[in-house]
């Protein structure tokens, strides 16, 4: 029996809806360049790695499992994005950002699925998601809009008076 044998039994929320997670996974902590892995069926779409809930497990939890297990990645769990919903699809995403630590060579979906991964510049990912996905490009551009409100990392942010001397 696979590894993979209870990812079918789905969880629902009391809406009705798929309870789903997944991780927005960047090379460091700058968050500039983003991770996503090919589908299950096309080599060239690119999808935010992610899954549905096992019945007892934390949304955080289960967007570390989904991204070991699509992406081969292991990382740092940051801040949750938010919770999106696909109409069309019935499902609702727990979306965190995870900073990666450690890139796998095999990984679960590469082995048994030929998945790949690639790193993309944040617009770039928004771009390439918003052909076939457009509910994960919304997880990226919810990102973007939290570093102009000041909620996630800007790069190239003047510091701080106070905080620039700390810098020297």
């Amino acid at each position: 029996m696979d590894g993979k044998a209870n990812h079918h039994a789905r969880t629902y929320d009391t809406d009705g809806f798929v309870r789903r997670a997944a991780c927005l996974c960047f090379r460091n902590a700058s968050e500039q360049e983003v991770l996503l892995v090919s589908t299950k069926r096309c080599p060239d779409k690119w999808i935010v790695p992610g899954g549905g809930l096992e019945p007892t497990e934390e949304p955080g939890v289960a967007a570390v499992r989904e991204v070991l297990e699509e992406a081969g990645v292991k990382g740092e769990l940051g801040r949750m994005l938010g919770v999106f919903e696909n109409q069309d699809r019935r499902h609702r995403t727990y979306v965190f950002v995870l900073i990666v630590t450690e890139l796998l060579d095999h990984w679960e979906d590469s082995e048994n699925l030929g998945r790949k991964r690639e790193w993309f510049s944040v617009d770039d990912a928004i771009s390439v998601l918003k052909r076939n996905k457009p509910v994960q490009a919304s997880y990226l551009q919810k990102l973007k809009e939290g570093y102009a409100n000041g909620t996630g990392p800007c790069i190239g942010q003047v510091p701080e008076p106070e905080l620039a001397e700390d810098l020297q």
